[in-house]
């Protein structure tokens, strides 16, 4: 009896099913791909963290020159406006005042006393020699031009401080060269005597401070010497840097807050006061960890992972645990030891060829 065909048929595909798969080729990364890659030893580091913070730009109090009126009186003329640069010396106002004109009356009636007085001690010295007087009057009299000297001396001491001239008005002068960062003042406005208020501020800013909120949970992790970078509105592609200067150990009761304070150069000016500053504190956890840098780690199916380079043939796919990550660089706390070197440029994809 013949055999029908799909006998040997079936029996053929039951040879085949009874075969062995063919095992997969050992991995090799290529000249191509090698050459693509680069690499990064895990090395032991110290473990730097950052903390972001707010605050503002505020003028160097030790450059800070806040300008009073002497005296009251109306403004007849005022030479700046606020952002302006002035010298030391320069005329930032005039007033034309009553009080001045008072101490011209002071300073002509000291004059008038300092010359009589010389006048009248003449007089007792020549009696005096001619025996028409005693002693005692003379002494009198150049006790009388001691006086008359002072009161002159205290008058010329207020002209010379105020630079008075001889006329009712007085000049209200920059005491410091810089920039006008306040101005609280108008052209024929009446100056009150009794007004306290500041009408000048003069700051320099060729060093700012940049007043920080620390908030009290943060407050362990600030120190003096701490490294900052500023970065402001006005210049988001640019970063200043400084460091804290000064901890001020006490919480605003409005912002709940400490303030530190940051020294930052400001090479043309860019940094004005009043800006709005973000900054970053980076600072030391004191302890180390192994760090790679972040362009190693794969994030794949919610884990991370790198890739363990020994040779071209022998990668490994390694599970780490990330304690965190600091710019372009990656701390592990378990997974990598020391030495050990990992594929830190398309290092995804070696991972999707092994993987696959």
């Amino acid at each position: 009896m013949k055999t029908p065909a799909i006998f040997f048929i079936l029996l053929g595909l039951h040879a085949c099913a009874d075969r062995p798969p063919a095992a997969k080729p050992p991995f090799v990364l290529t000249d191509e791909m090698y050459n693509r890659c680069e690499f990064a030893v895990a090395a032991l580091k110290d473990v730097r963290n950052e903390l972001r913070l707010f605050g503002k730009v505020a003028a160097d109090n030790s450059k800070l020159a806040q300008v009073y009126p002497i005296a009251g009186g109306n403004v007849i003329r005022i030479n700046v406006e606020l952002g302006d640069y002035v010298k030391q010396g320069q005329v930032l106002a005039t007033v034309q005042s009553s009080e001045v004109a008072d101490f011209q009356r002071q300073r002509l009636d000291a004059q008038a006393d300092v010359a009589l007085s010389e006048k009248n001690l003449q007089v007792a010295k020549e009696l005096y020699a001619g025996k028409l007087t005693s002693e005692r009057d003379v002494i009198a009299v150049e006790k009388e031009l001691q006086k008359a000297n002072a009161e002159l001396k205290r008058i010329n001491e207020v002209y010379s401080i105020y630079k008075l001239g001889d006329e009712s008005t007085y000049n209200i002068i920059a005491p410091i060269s810089g920039f006008i960062v306040l101005k609280d003042i108008n052209q024929n406005e009446q100056l009150r005597s009794d007004k306290s208020d500041v009408v000048f501020s003069i700051a320099q800013i060729d060093e700012v401070w940049v007043l920080a909120n620390v908030n009290e949970s943060n407050i362990s992790r600030v120190a003096v010497g701490y490294e900052a970078s500023v970065q402001t509105i006005g210049y988001p592609d640019k970063i200043f840097h400084g460091k804290i200067d000064r901890i001020f150990n006490a919480i605003d009761p409005a912002t709940k807050a400490m303030k530190v304070l940051i020294r930052i150069p400001n090479p043309g000016l860019l940094l004005k006061p009043e800006m709005n500053a973000t900054v970053t504190i980076r600072y030391s956890e004191n302890k180390s960890l192994i760090a790679v840098p972040s362009s190693s780690i794969i994030f794949d199916k919610s884990r991370n992972w790198v890739m363990i380079f020994r040779s071209r043939s022998d990668i490994e796919t390694r599970l780490v645990e990330v304690y965190h990550d600091l710019e372009d660089v990656t701390f592990i706390s378990v997974g990598l030891r020391e030495g050990e070197k990992v594929i830190s440029r398309n290092g995804l994809l070696v991972y999707d060829a092994l993987n696959d």
